[in-house]
């Protein structure tokens, strides 16, 4: 798919020359850090909390959940690895991801793109064949809208690249609950929503932060093509579909009280920052709380709904 970019005047476009490797000596490290690992880690532990949703004590396989684990992580670390690839000549221009390793010449571009077809191959078969077929086409479907859908053509050229990117980062937790049950139904599809809705109120306050890196690079990131305004009430209407969302777990019976409770403190204090943007002075300075509290949320949330069926499962026994 053709890359598609408004063009820039501005003498900061630093394109990284063929010369690859004079930058350094390339590090094992490296090879880490293009795959993304601090996305990864928030994927395995959304992975896991549908796994341990759908499990509990005594559905619980060591072995199966090893290999969702593992075909997960190497999934999600394929298609960031591609993703650093397909971006080499939109990251040398903002300040965020202009030392990542293919911009700053310590990983050949080709090398990269092989690397990271690999690791998402190897992914597939580990879940194809050490999970089930749903959990394999699972992962191929999020790497799919990752990498076509957000990367290779949203990304460059719609403000719907948040939202609709949103759908992969929403696939862990089902591939976690599909090891387990092997179908998908009205509990599986809450998890997804809440992952789902979780993401535009994260990347918006991103995007406003960086809003300058995002106009550099010609990326059309919803503050830099419609404004704060726009941005603040669209945050306002997807954090408040996300804490209604959060709630169905509750009401389809595969959490409790305790997380119900939890999920509605979380909830109310996520919309009346999200109200409090409306009335700021300071954008800069909300949309670092709002980036903050939303990684704050996604981690007790997910933690929370791992405790809840921990602690039923501990009552049943007794």
């Amino acid at each position: 798919m053709e890359r598609s970019i408004p063009q820039q005047s501005t003498t900061n476009q630093l394109i990284p020359s063929e010369s690859y490797l004079e930058a350094g000596k390339t590090g094992w490290r490296d090879y880490i850090e293009i795959t993304k690992p601090g996305i990864n880690k928030s994927n395995l532990l959304a992975t896991f909390a549908g796994y341990w949703i759908a499990a509990g004590f005594t559905s619980f396989n060591v072995w199966t959940f090893l290999l969702t684990m593992l075909g997960t992580a190497l999934v999600i670390a394929g298609g960031g690895t591609v993703n650093n690839y397909y971006d080499r000549d939109i990251d040398p221009r903002m300040e965020r991801t202009r030392q990542r390793a293919i911009p700053e010449g310590k990983i050949r571009p080709t090398i990269a793109l092989w690397y990271g077809i690999i690791l998402t191959i190897l992914g597939i078969i580990v879940l194809a064949v050490g999970v089930n077929a749903l959990a394999a086409f699972l992962g191929l479907m999020g790497f799919y809208v990752y990498v076509i859908i957000y990367t290779m053509w949203l990304k460059r050229t719609s403000t719907l690249n948040t939202v609709i990117g949103g759908i992969c980062g929403a696939i862990p937790p089902l591939i976690g609950w599909v090891a387990v049950k092997n179908s998908l139904d009205l509990s599986a599809w809450a998890l997804f929503l809440v992952l789902f809705m979780w993401q535009p109120p994260h990347f918006f306050a991103l995007a406003m932060r960086k809003v300058e890196d995002y106009r550099a690079a010609g990326i059309p990131m919803l503050p830099v093509v419609k404004g704060f305004k726009e941005t603040k009430k669209q945050t306002f209407i997807f954090t408040l579909l996300l804490c209604l969302s959060s709630l169905i777990l509750f009401f389809t019976g595969v959490l409790s009280w305790f997380y119900l409770i939890v999920a509605l403190v979380l909830g109310v204090v996520y919309i009346a920052l999200a109200l409090k943007g409306f009335y700021t002075k300071d954008d800069d300075q909300w949309a670092k709380q709002m980036f903050l509290f939303s990684l704050i949320y996604l981690t007790v949330i997910l933690s929370v709904m791992i405790i809840d069926v921990g602690i039923t499962e501990i009552i049943k026994m007794y």
